[in-house]
């Protein structure tokens, strides 16, 4: 099953539509974190989406109805598409991302154990090269280099205390 316009197959379009995102104006400056499609009877595909400042429901709703306009060449396709915030509990999914979120809490589960373990909690300190560093301890204090290659997976920590001081501090700017 091919879009005879573009000679594209339903997941190619699919990853046209969303890797156009963020170029357009649109959608300025939403941040495509990940797209999938898992194929079947009905297709799945899901996008996740981030910006400065968080992504709001009108924002997936505006995203998912770009992606079924663009879909709509392939009538004879079912499919469910879900569209959502990366959330405060974001995926890092990209070497940048660690120096991005430099200073955020993260949890990072490798696919080998260094340091005698596999889940790894921390303060992200940036990269060095192609390890990420997090500084890990009672106060941050040990730099832990972790290889790119061998993380399974990694996601920031929200912590709220960090959030309740932060606010705090603000309100006592302003008074």
């Amino acid at each position: 099953m091919t879009d005879s316009a573009a000679g594209a197959s339903f997941g190619e379009r699919f990853e046209r539509v969303v890797q156009a995102i963020p170029s357009d104006p649109a959608f300025a400056a939403i941040e495509i974190v990940t797209a999938t499609v898992r194929p079947g009877r009905t297709v799945q595909l899901t996008v996740m989406v981030d910006r400065e400042g968080g992504v709001d429901i009108a924002t997936c709703e505006r995203i998912a109805a770009r992606v079924n306009a663009a879909l709509d060449a392939f009538p004879e396709t079912m499919y469910t598409l879900e569209v959502s915030s990366a959330g405060v509990d974001r995926p890092l999914v990209a070497l940048g991302d660690y120096d991005r979120f430099n200073g955020r809490n993260a949890k990072v589960i490798t696919t080998t154990a260094i340091a005698n373990a596999k889940t790894h909690r921390g303060i992200l300190g940036g990269t060095r090269g192609d390890d990420i560093l997090l500084r890990t301890g009672a106060k941050g204090e040990t730099e832990l280099p972790i290889p790119f290659s061998a993380i399974k997976s990694a996601n920031l920590e929200y912590d709220i205390r960090a959030d309740l001081q932060r606010a705090k501090r603000e309100k006592q700017s302003k008074a």
